[in-house]
C-alpha cells in the first residue's frame, strides 16, 4: 500500500479528510441547459427559469435560483427522467429556439443608428439575487442598463470588479439590530467562466507602490453583451492584495483607492488586452475615473501618436461620458494628497506634467489643496455628463458649478437622463402574458411607445384585479415564510412562530417600503405619529398593512438604528401583524414586493433622491406610487396616477420637511387612499382604484423604462462621443493637437479681453420698447492679439427679477467695424418679445470648431 493510502488510515484524521465533489452528467437531450444556464438571459425570461424550476422545485429554493448550482446539485435520476418527458422537451426546444433568436437578430435598435463600440464601468452590477455582486440602486441601474443594451443590440462591453464576498448577508436579531454576514461566494456556482487568451488564463497587472497587483479575469454572458470582471483573490498576490476585490464597499480609504485603480486602469488594460477598441468609456459613477489617467497614459507613452499630456487629454475627454447619482458631496469618493502621492507619485513625470497639475485634475476650482475627488475627476475629463432626472440635473449643476466658475449655472455642461427599469426583469411572468394577450407580442420592442400603452384600457377590470391578487397572495406567503424562517433562527418560543400564520391579510391594503437604509431616505417617517398610525392599522373596516426591508451600510450606525426602530414597531402589540420587516434585502425580496404590494412608499429628504428606480417597477405589475415629488416622481405624477407627498419644495429646515410630509402622508391615507382602496361600488371591485392602475401602468411603464434610458444615451451622449473620439483620432490625432495647442494659446492670452462698454440703442422719441419691435444692441470690446473668429461676443439678456436674469437668451452679436487696433465694434439686435422689466449684459467666450462643449475651456470675460 502506497504511502498516501497508509496517510488515509491513520487515526483520528477524519479534519484532514481530502474533499471531492461528483455532479450529475447531464443527458445528452438536456445540454442545452446548460447553454442557458451560462448566460444570464434567463435571468429576465420566464419561461426560461420556468424549465430550471420544473427540474426541482425544493433545490430551485434552496440555491437562490441559481441555475448553474441546480445543475451541479440535481439528483442523476431526476435528470435522466426528465430528458424522457417529451413536453419538458418540446418546451426547452421553445426555449432554445428563442435564445437563438434572439442572439441572432439583426433588426435591433443599434442596426439602425450609427455603430460605436462602449465600454461600461460599473464598480457593482445588480443582475439577479443569484449573482450576489451589487449592495443597492447603483447596481440594479448599472444591471438593467446592460439588459437593455443587450435588448437594443448595442456594441457594449461591461467592465467591473468580482467580489469574493459580495456586498453582504443581513440578519435580524431579536432586538432588531443588523448583524452583517460575509457571504464567502464560490465562482464556481456562479454562470461565470475565467478569460483564456491561447489557453493561458489571462491576468491583468497593475501597478501598485513597490509591487504589480496581479489581476485574473472573468467573463459573464449576458444575453449578446458580455461583462468582464476582474479578481485579485489569487494566490500570486499578497494576502493584503487579495483582498483589494473580496468586498464590495467595505474598508478604508486605502482600500477604495486600491479598488478603484484595479476598476478604472486595469478595466481600461483589460479591454487592450482583448482587443476591445472603444470609442466611448462611460464611467457610471466616479469609482472608475482614474481610467482617464491610464487611457491619457496609453495615448502619451505610444510615441507613434506624437502627443503630449494636453492633446492626449482632448482624446480622452471627447470621448468620456459621466453618470452622476449622488446629490451630496460627502457620497462621492475623495483621497487626500498623501494617499495619491503613495500610489501616483510617478505618474505625473510618465505623462509630463508637474505633481500641482496632476493633483488640480481632481480639485475644486475654488477649494484647492484639499482632496482629490474622483467626481471631480470625472467631470474634467469628460465631455458628456449627466444626472439621472431632470431635478437631480438641475441639483447636479448647482453642486459643481464651481467648477465652471462664471459660467451661469443654468449652462453648466450637465444634462439629465432620467433612470429607468428593465421591463421584462421585474414584471411577473403573469403580466407578460397579460401584455401579449391585450397589447401584442411585441409589448417589448414597443414598451417605450405611450401611444402603444393606451392599450392598458382594454384589460378587463376583473381580469387585472384578480391577476394583481395572485401575485399579492403571493407576495404575503414569501414574506410570511421569511419571517417564519427569522423568528426559528432567533430561538424565538413556539408561539411567536405560529403567529406569523396570522400576519398579513391580502384583503387588506398592502404597502410597501423597501431600499438601502441611509438616513436621508426617512425609513421611519412613518412612525412619527404612532397614535394615527394605530388607527390607520387596527380601523376595523378598512385596514391597513405595511412590509418594509432594506439594509443599511455595516458602518452606517444611524441607518442601523433606524432599522431598529421600523423592526421594534413591527413587534409593538399595538401594530400587531400589520407591519413586518423582511429581513436581507435583495433583488428577489424587491420583486416579490414590487409584484404584489398595492402601494409604494417613498418618503425621501428632498432633493436627495437622485432618481430612484424601485417606485417604477410596482407599474409593471398593476402598483401605484405614494412618494414625495423628488427623482424620477417629480416628472411622472400628473394627478391621477398616483399620490404625491407634501409640496414640491427644496428649501426649509429638515424639520420642516418632516412636519409638512408627515401630515400629508397621512392625510392622504386618510381621506384620499384608503376610502378609494375600499370602495366598491359593485361589492365586488374597487373599480376606482382599478383606473388608478391602469393610469399608473399607462404613463409610468412607457418613459420610465431602461429601453427609452439607454436609447436616450445613445442618441445624447454615446453618438456624439463617438464622433468626438473619431474627429480627434483622424490623421494621427492631428485635430486633438491643433486644439490642444489652440486651447494652451487662448489660456494665455485670455486676460486680454476686456468689454470696454456696451449699449442699447434706444428709439429717438421715447426711451422704452413696445412689444414686437428689435432692440439694437452694440458693444466694444478690446481682443489684444486674438482674432475674433476664436471668440463668441453674445448678448446675454431676460427678464429681471431681484436684480438677476431669469430664462435668460443669447443672441450672437458680429463684427460692425475695427474701432483700434486690436478693439472692435460688435453689434446685434434682440427681440422685445414680451412686456416686463429686462436686463441686459455682454460676455465673451472662447469659439472654435473642434470644441465639444461650449464652456469647455471654463473661460468667459463678462461686461
Amino acid at each position: 500500500m502506497g504511502e498516501m493510502h497508509l496517510v488515509a488510515f491513520k487515526k483520528n484524521t477524519m479534519n484532514s479528510l481530502v474533499t471531492y465533489n461528483v455532479i450529475p452528467k447531464l443527458p445528452p437531450a438536456l445540454e442545452s441547459l446548460r447553454e442557458l444556464a451560462y448566460n444570464m438571459w434567463w435571468s429576465w425570461e420566464p419561461t426560461a427559469r420556468r424549465l430550471f424550476r420544473e427540474l426541482d422545485v425544493a433545490l430551485w429554493e434552496e440555491t437562490n435560483h441559481n441555475p448553474v448550482r441546480l445543475l451541479q446539485l440535481c439528483r442523476q435520476s431526476r435528470l435522466v427522467e426528465m430528458s424522457q418527458d417529451e413536453g419538458y422537451l418540446e418546451e426547452l426546444q421553445r426555449v432554445i429556439t428563442t435564445f437563438h433568436n434572439y442572439l441572432s437578430r439583426k433588426d435591433t435598435y443599434a442596426s439602425k443608428h450609427s455603430p460605436c463600440t462602449i465600454a461600461y464601468f460599473s464598480a457593482e452590477y445588480g443582475l439577479h439575487e443569484s449573482f450576489p455582486n451589487y449592495s443597492g440602486g447603483l447596481g440594479i441601474l448599472s444591471g438593467d442598463h446592460c439588459k437593455s443594451a443587450s435588448d437594443l443590440g448595442l456594441d457594449f462591453t461591461a467592465v467591473g470588479l468580482l467580489y469574493r464576498d459580495g456586498y453582504f448577508k443581513q440578519q435580524i436579531n431579536l432586538h432588531g439590530w443588523q448583524e452583517a454576514k460575509e457571504l464567502n461566494q464560490v465562482f464556481h456556482y456562479l454562470p461565470i467562466t475565467e478569460v483564456k487568451i491561447d489557453d493561458e488564463p489571462l491576468r491583468i497587472t497593475i501597478p501598485m507602490p513597490g509591487r504589480l497587483v496581479i489581476a485574473r479575469v472573468w467573463k459573464l454572458a449576458l444575453g449578446r453583451i458580455n461583462i468582464y470582471l476582474l479578481d485579485t483573490t489569487i494566490p500570486e498576490n499578497t494576502p493584503a492584495d487579495q483582498k483589494i476585490s473580496a468586498s464590495l464597499y467595505g474598508g478604508n480609504n486605502e482600500l477604495r483607492i486600491k479598488q478603484e485603480i484595479i476598476l478604472g486602469m486595469g478595466g481600461v488594460r483589460l479591454l487592450k488586452a482583448l482587443g476591445i477598441n472603444p470609442q466611448v468609456f462611460h464611467m457610471n459613477e466616479g469609482h472608475s475615473a482614474f481610467l482617464s489617467l491610464e487611457r491619457i497614459r496609453d495615448l502619451v507613452r505610444n510615441q507613434e501618436n506624437g502627443l503630449d499630456f494636453s492633446a492626449a487629454f482632448q482624446v480622452v475627454a471627447a470621448s468620456n461620458v459621466f453618470t452622476t447619482h449622488t446629490p451630496v458631496p460627502a457620497g462621492n469618493d475623495a483621497f487626500s494628497e498623501e494617499l495619491m502621492k503613495n500610489y501616483f507619485a510617478q505618474y505625473p513625470q510618465e505623462v509630463g506634467i508637474s505633481w500641482n497639475h496632476f493633483m488640480h485634475l481632481g480639485e475644486m476650482e475654488s477649494d484647492p489643496k484639499t482632496l482629490f475627488s474622483m467626481t471631480v475627476l470625472a467631470l474634467k475629463t469628460s465631455r458628456f455628463a449627466n444626472g439621472v432626472s431632470k431635478l437631480h440635473g438641475a441639483v447636479s449643476r448647482g453642486l459643481w458649478k464651481d467648477l465652471w466658475k462664471d459660467i451661469p449655472i443654468d449652462e453648466v455642461p450637465i444634462t439629465s437622463i432620467t433612470n429607468g427599469v428593465h421591463a421584462k426583469t421585474w414584471a411577473a411572468g403573469e403580466f407578460h402574458k397579460l401584455y401579449e394577450q391585450y397589447l401584442g407580442n411585441n409589448w417589448e420592442d414597443r414598451q417605450s411607445d405611450l401611444e402603444f400603452w393606451r392599450g392598458v384600457i382594454d384589460i378587463p377590470d376583473d381580469v387585472l384585479w384578480e391577476l394583481h391578487q395572485v401575485l399579492k397572495e403571493r407576495t404575503i406567503e414569501f414574506t410570511r415564510e421569511r419571517l417564519r424562517l427569522q423568528r426559528i433562527r432567533n430561538g424565538e418560543p413556539p408561539d411567536a412562530i405560529r403567529e406569523v400564520s396570522h400576519t398579513l391579510d391580502k384583503d387588506i391594503l398592502t404597502i410597501g417600503f423597501a431600499r438601502r437604509f441611509a438616513t436621508y431616505k426617512r425609513g421611519a417617517l412613518l412612525f412619527s405619529d404612532p397614535e394615527r398610525l394605530e388607527r390607520l392599522l387596527t380601523n376595523k373596516d378598512h385596514p391597513v398593512q405595511f412590509i418594509f426591508a432594506g439594509k443599511a451600510h455595516p458602518a452606517d450606525e444611524e441607518g442601523k438604528k433606524i432599522i431598529q426602530q421600523v423592526y421594534l414597531y413591527s413587534r409593538d402589540p399595538r401594530f400587531k401583524n400589520r407591519i413586518i420587516f423582511v429581513e436581507d434585502y435583495d433583488i428577489n425580496v424587491g420583486r416579490k414586493l414590487y409584484q404584489g404590494c398595492d402601494l409604494w412608499l417613498n418618503n425621501p429628504l428632498r432633493p436627495y433622491e437622485a432618481s430612484g428606480t424601485s417606485g417604477m417597477k410596482l407599474p409593471l405589475n398593476g402598483g401605484i406610487n405614494l412618494s414625495v415629488l423628488d427623482g424620477w416622481w417629480l416628472e411622472s405624477y400628473n394627478g391621477k396616477n398616483g399620490w404625491a407627498i407634501g409640496s414640491d419644495i427644496l428649501e426649509g429646515t429638515e424639520e420642516d420637511q418632516n412636519e409638512v410630509d408627515i401630515a400629508s402622508l397621512f392625510s392622504l391615507l386618510e381621506n384620499q387612499i384608503v376610502p378609494l382602496y375600499y370602495a366598491k361600488p359593485d361589492g365586488k371591485l374597487p373599480l376606482a382604484w382599478i383606473q388608478s392602475m391602469r393610469e399608473s401602468m399607462r404613463t409610468v411603464v412607457p418613459l420610465f423604462n431602461t429601453h427609452r434610458m439607454v436609447q436616450e444615451y445613445y442618441v445624447s451622449l454615446y453618438e456624439p462621443a463617438a464622433r468626438g473620439y473619431a474627429f480627434m483620432e483622424r490623421d494621427h490625432f492631428k485635430a486633438a493637437q491643433e486644439l490642444s495647442l489652440w486651447k494652451n494659446k487662448m489660456i494665455s492670452v485670455w486676460p486680454q479681453i476686456q468689454v470696454l462698454n456696451y449699449r442699447i440703442i434706444h428709439p429717438i422719441d421715447h426711451h422704452d420698447f413696445f412689444v414686437g419691435e428689435k432692440v439694437d444692441v452694440e458693444a466694444s470690446i478690446h481682443l489684444g492679439s486674438i482674432e475674433p473668429v476664436d471668440v463668441h461676443v453674445q448678448a446675454y439678456f431676460g427678464g429681471l427679477e431681484k436684480n438677476k436674469v431669469l430664462h435668460p437668451h443669447v443672441e450672437e452679436m458680429h463684427v460692425e467695424a475695427i474701432v483700434a487696433e486690436g478693439v472692435f465694434r460688435y453689434v446685434t439686435r434682440i427681440p422685445a418679445a414680451e412686456s416686463g422689466a429686462y436686463g441686459l449684459n455682454i460676455r465673451v467666450i472662447p469659439k472654435h470648431p473642434y470644441l465639444l462643449q461650449s464652456h469647455e475651456l471654463k473661460l468667459i470675460r463678462w461686461g
